[in-house]
């Protein structure tokens, strides 16, 4: 599978971060000496499966920065939809899409193509990876991520995935009342059906259920991918993280 890449990088540095990095970005703290977003660039770039690759963030804010004379930036602009859907009016409408966020610095070129040959696999719309809790503690022990319990296993998801522009236009204005409303129990309750909640609550839902449910409610063909590689559902939003991030990364520079 090939594909075009948008890499959102809007976010300010203004959380937890901020206490041990000054820079304006999350994307550009540094971790062995280069922005953190470099080495998500570089892990696409190495896959040899990823045509474009459009970085989403504030106008000038990362272009001095970064390495690579292939790389198009698109000015952030209001919330996440807004810079995916800018983004995509850039692109053309017959190539799959992978979404990337600026803060998984592990990803590397063997990821990214695992992670397409997988979603090879299957026909979808929509590509979602999620890792299985056993697999990110033993590759990386004591590491927080946030788990969801299915009938499977305890599963978090991936901060990559891969989707079909096509169906964006149709999708949008769900995606954007799904994230307005994610941190209020009831209304999220309310957009995913009460039946999907209880279930959820009760681990009585499968991975194939979760599927099913999704692609009713949005209208699409969706596929929930698991996947062997941790290093996807690994994002660096606290200090952590950043400190996992460069203890692996600065081992892999020197060894």
């Amino acid at each position: 599978m090939l594909v075009n890449a948008i890499v959102l990088a809007g976010a300010a540095n203004q959380g937890p971060l901020r206490e041990v990095d000054p820079a304006p970005n999350e994307a550009l703290i540094p971790i062995a000496g280069r922005p953190m977003v470099q080495y998500v660039i570089d892990g696409l770039r190495a896959s040899g499966r990823v045509g474009r690759i459009l970085i989403v963030a504030p106008p000038g804010q990362l272009e001095p920065y970064l390495q690579g004379e292939d790389l198009e930036f698109v000015p952030s602009r209001g919330d996440i939809v807004d810079n995916v859907l800018a983004a995509l009016a850039r692109l053309p409408q017959d190539q799959m899409v992978m979404i990337a966020s600026s803060d998984i610095p592990l990803i590397t070129g063997e990821i990214v193509r695992g992670v397409l040959d997988l979603c090879a696999q299957r026909e979808a719309d929509v590509y979602y990876p999620v890792v299985e809790r056993s697999v990110a503690d033993r590759c990386y022990p004591g590491v927080k991520r946030t788990y969801v319990r299915l009938r499977e296993g305890s599963f978090t998801g991936g901060n990559i995935f891969v989707f079909n522009p096509r169906i964006a236009d149709r999708v949008a204005p769900k995606v954007r009342s799904f994230l307005q409303h994610r941190k209020n129990p009831v209304r999220m309750a309310g957009l995913l059906g009460w039946t999907f909640v209880v279930r959820l609550f009760l681990r009585s839902l499968s991975l194939r259920g979760l599927e099913e449910h999704v692609s009713r409610l949005w209208g699409i063909r969706g596929a929930v991918i698991i996947c062997p590689y941790p290093e996807v559902g690994i994002d660096v939003d606290k200090p952590s993280d950043l400190q996992l991030a460069r203890a692996a990364l600065g081992r892999a520079l020197t060894g």
